[in-house]
């Protein structure tokens, strides 16, 4: 049996041994961490790369929105919070599912069978990447695209689906944003924060931005705006 490793991070005890007791009826999943805050939080997931978080969003000084800012590489993410009016942000950021306490045992086996899908999938599809002369097939709709990878030059997060821009067209694909930095080329394709991916041969400009961070222009006149960790990350690969 396929063992998920599994980290809790919530600033409340209590409710770090809820999703606990609410694990323990899934044998397959292990919890090898516990995190109260998030700079905590980081240093763990950094540390024991786990494939699943249950993840707090209110929490002291940082929330848990700050958090996957500031994660290299970011695992499966299921949101846990006393509140509702977050769910649409959480989405955006392509968290498996977003749950509000207290947890319910329906709710959560739920959530837990796509967790287990996710990961499965996940797992598949990241075993290769994909070479930059590769061609893609996407049908969406009664519409079918075969897109050269090198024609793509932005892709953004919608939930669980992804929209690639290529040439003046765009079209969308049932693949979360994680899925496919697995299988592009990341000496070509740069994630610049949590819900979108740019091809750098369509970088047409590099200008300083609030906090630290960049802003990219695209030739196609695109501006996006790196986070903080990217940014570093970006100046750092490109600089001698």
């Amino acid at each position: 049996m396929k063992l998920y490793k599994t980290i809790i991070i919530d600033d409340e005890r209590l409710a770090r041994e809820e999703v606990k007791r609410a694990l323990s009826n899934f044998k397959e999943f292990e919890v090898i961490g516990e995190a109260s805050y998030v700079d905590e939080a980081v240093r763990l997931i950094e540390a024991l790369k786990p494939d699943l978080i249950f993840l707090d969003i209110h929490m002291p000084e940082k929330s848990g929105f700050d958090l996957l800012e500031e994660l290299t590489k970011v695992p499966q993410v299921v949101f846990t919070t006393a509140y509702n009016q977050y769910a649409v942000k959480a989405f955006e950021l392509n968290a498996l599912d977003y749950l509000v306490k207290p947890l319910r045992e329906e709710r959560f086996a739920k959530t837990i069978e796509k967790v287990k899908q996710d990961i499965i999938e996940h797992t598949e599809v990241a075993s290769m990447v994909l070479p930059m002369n590769q061609k893609i097939f996407i049908r969406e709709g009664e519409k079918c695209h075969f897109i050269p990878l090198t024609n793509i030059h932005f892709i953004e997060s919608l939930e669980n689906y992804a929209r690639l821009h290529f040439g003046q067209e765009k079209a969308m694909i049932k693949r979360s944003l994680n899925l496919l930095a697995e299988k592009l080329d990341p000496k070509i394709f740069f994630r610049v924060n949590r819900s979108q991916i740019i091809n750098l041969h369509y970088i047409k400009e590099i200008h300083p931005y609030f906090n630290n961070k960049l802003q990219i222009i695209l030739t196609t006149g695109k501006k996006v705006e790196v986070s903080s960790r990217q940014s570093v990350k970006f100046k750092n690969w490109n600089s001698l």
